[in-house]
């Protein structure tokens, strides 16, 4: 009786066919790899990592380097070096003092005591520059974009259709 009840409240609020349309695309095969977004992906590392020297408070900057703005990251360092190459991850200063394990050079240094990145972040931020390293506005700075509603097979609502793109 309680069984029924559940089930009859469940189907009542559409769960069970957005569970079905949810289970049966997770079937499908992978999608392509999504972009990689600087304000998604990339500025959270950089903020975790980096930005305590290399942000955008100018009392604790350190070389003259701050990473939170594409002028800055792809200008070219008095030494001559350039952090951020865009389309370039192998040329660029910023994946070399990373992976480096020279304590002397590695990025973040010892000191900061945040630590390494993990392999995975190094990854991203090298994917990031091979694609043109292309800096975005933080999301709070963006106009809001009124989402195109996707149609699709046995969509019971609007959502389901998103719910199920993005699970693909």
């Amino acid at each position: 009786m309680l069984r029924c009840r559940l089930l009859r409240l469940l189907s009542s609020f559409r769960v069970i066919p957005a569970l079905l349309t949810i289970l049966m695309s997770s079937a499908r095969a992978p999608a392509a790899e999504p972009a990689i977004s600087f304000d998604r992906d990339i500025r959270t590392i950089l903020s975790a990592t980096c930005y305590q020297c290399h942000g955008p408070d100018s009392g604790h900057r350190q070389a003259g380097l701050r990473l939170d703005r594409a002028e800055s990251a792809i200008a070219e360092a008095a030494s001559g070096a350039k952090a951020i190459v865009p389309g370039d991850a192998a040329a660029s200063e910023m994946i070399a003092r990373i992976v480096s394990d020279d304590p002397d050079v590695v990025m973040p240094p010892p000191e900061a005591k945040i630590g390494k990145l993990a392999p995975e972040q190094v990854e991203l931020l090298k994917r990031w520059i091979s694609a043109g390293a292309e800096y975005e506005p933080h999301w709070a700075f963006q106009s809001l974009k009124v989402p195109v509603l996707p149609e699709g097979p046995a969509t019971v609502h609007p959502i389901d259709e998103i719910v199920r793109k993005r699970l693909a």
